[in-house]
């Protein structure tokens, strides 16, 4: 409760603020950090207030009469109170000291309510909601939070995160065979975290975790909940206490991670949609972000398009595409360019290096006629997908203008090996040298589509944009025209899907 945004009643003033920025900006190595513990001192102080607060609504709470109750069953209020969130989303809108009392008001309830069985789940909420720790402890909390707000405002897209919550800098969705996780949606509660969807057996929806991993979750950060829920390893199982509608105690039960890895080159499958397109069909393929197996599943998803009849061309549907794997990327590109020369790219210290899409096998590729739709959401890899078929004119590009973020980022151990920062790391330009970052990539053919009010142009501290060489190989450079359809198109699931495919025919005589 005395982490971010909830110090309501005392912020570091102007020049402390400016002392703590230039102890972070210093190149001096490790050493003490006055402004740090001068804050550290003020926050031991500040949680000191918050713990009698707590402790005074809790003793207070466990006096009171307890609310009737039929036999053994727990008071309706009282599970409400159990399996509802005392913490704000957002921006807070009362004073830490209120929401203190009201979480000693709840736990002391709780506790009076289910005795002896739930006491270490109680203490350990009461001990994380205004943690006992010393100046020099909170000071480095301080350094620790002043660092998680510094990284951004050098790096449009850096972050830094302690270990306990390094997953939040993460997007795992976006792995080959990503984490199980105990459940899939959540909310914060005192005591714990209820589950609302997608509880892996024999947890239940509904249920209050209180202990996974054998870590107490109340008053756990979002970050931290979301890193407790994950199972990394198959075959993995772990013990987790939970509360449960109609049950008097806490169930210890075991969580075991589904056995099965997926067989060797087997994907999830892409959303496809065959559109009737002159006298045969036109596969539309959803990409509605870039996992690392993205090329496998483009793959699978042309196959199945195969076996569904005479295949006239491919669009691929970035729309809305925020990016993710340069490595997903480059596999896709490499089933329609196999073995061109793709994104220069400079590093920080100036050298540029050269991707290269792989040699697919023949049976694996589409040399047919290829489209790509986008729009202003479409980033990142996204845009190296769409930027390389343009580049080579492989396929022309309908829709807008993408986003334009034309960089990437890596994760990096920190030095005192305290958390993980992401950095960007590299700038990419097209295959032809034309800048992406600050810029986006043109339509060939522009489409109007709804509005976006985000571009990477806008974002504050991103990198300007940075005009490679032309890497392409000469050789590769060949049109593969879409043929007619006549007037015999459609129906499609969406209009702009059909809007594309018409404006295709008249892509040589936009494009001369």
């Amino acid at each position: 409760m005395v982490g971010r945004r909830r110090c309501a009643g005392w912020r570091p003033g102007a020049g402390l603020r400016a002392a703590l920025l230039a102890e972070i900006q210093a190149d001096v190595g490790s050493g003490p950090c006055r402004a740090a513990e001068a804050v550290g001192r003020e926050l031991a102080a500040w949680s000191a207030r918050l713990r009698t607060d707590i402790d005074g609504a809790y003793r207070a709470a466990l006096a009171a009469p307890a609310p009737a109750a039929a036999g053994d069953t727990i008071p309706a209020e009282v599970w409400s109170l159990v399996g509802t969130s005392p913490f704000e989303d957002g921006q807070p809108t009362r004073a830490a000291r209120d929401l203190a009392r009201s979480l000693g008001r709840d736990l002391g309830i709780t506790a009076r309510t289910y005795g002896d069985p739930l006491g270490p789940f109680v203490s350990a909420a009461r001990s994380r909601a205004a943690p006992e720790l010393d100046a020099s402890a909170w000071s480095r909390v301080v350094v620790a939070a002043a660092l998680r707000a510094y990284v951004p405002q050098l790096d449009a897209h850096g972050a830094w995160a302690p270990l306990d919550e390094e997953i939040s800098i993460y997007d795992l969705a976006l792995e080959i065979e990503p984490p199980a996780r105990l459940w899939t949606e959540m909310t914060r509660t005192s005591l714990g975290v209820r589950i609302e969807a997608g509880a892996m057996a024999p947890l239940a929806d509904g249920d209050v975790v209180l202990r996974a991993h054998d870590v107490a979750l109340g008053c756990v950060s979002v970050e931290q909940a979301e890193q407790l829920s994950m199972l990394a390893e198959r075959n993995a199982t772990t013990r987790v206490t939970v509360l449960r509608r109609g049950q008097r105690a806490p169930l210890e039960l075991v969580v075991a991670a589904p056995t099965s890895a997926p067989a060797p080159g087997e994907a999830p499958e892409l959303p496809l949609e065959m559109v009737r397109y002159g006298d045969g069909q036109v596969a539309v393929l959803g990409l509605s972000d870039v996992p690392d197996d993205l090329g496998a599943r483009v793959s699978a998803a042309l196959d199945r398009a195969r076996a569904r009849g005479e295949l006239r061309g491919v669009l691929l549907d970035v729309r809305g595409n925020g990016g993710g794997s340069t490595d997903g990327a480059i596999a896709t590109i490499g089933i329609f360019l196999p073995g061109a020369s793709l994104f220069p790219m400079r590093r920080r210290d100036g050298g540029v290096e050269v991707e290269r899409a792989p040699e697919v096998p023949i049976e694996a590729r589409w040399v047919g006629p290829l489209a790509v739709l986008a729009d202003g959401d479409s980033a990142s890899a996204a845009e190296m997908i769409a930027g390389a078929m343009v580049a080579y004119r492989r396929g022309p590009l309908l829709g807008e203008r993408t986003y334009g973020k034309g960089c990437a980022q890596e994760y990096l151990d920190d030095d005192a090996h305290a958390g993980v920062l992401r950095l960007t790391t590299l700038l990419f330009a097209l295959p032809d040298g034309t800048p992406v970052q600050k810029v986006g990539v043109a339509p060939t053919v522009r489409l109007t589509m709804p509005a976006v009010t985000e571009k990477e142009a806008l974002t504050e501290h991103a990198l300007g944009p940075w005009r490679g060489p032309d890497v392409r190989d000469q050789a590769r450079i060949h049109e593969v025209p879409w043929p007619a359809h006549g007037g015999r198109l459609g129906p499609c699931h969406q209009e702009a899907t059909c809007r594309a495919l018409r404006a295709l025919g008249a892509v040589p005589a936009a494009a001369r």
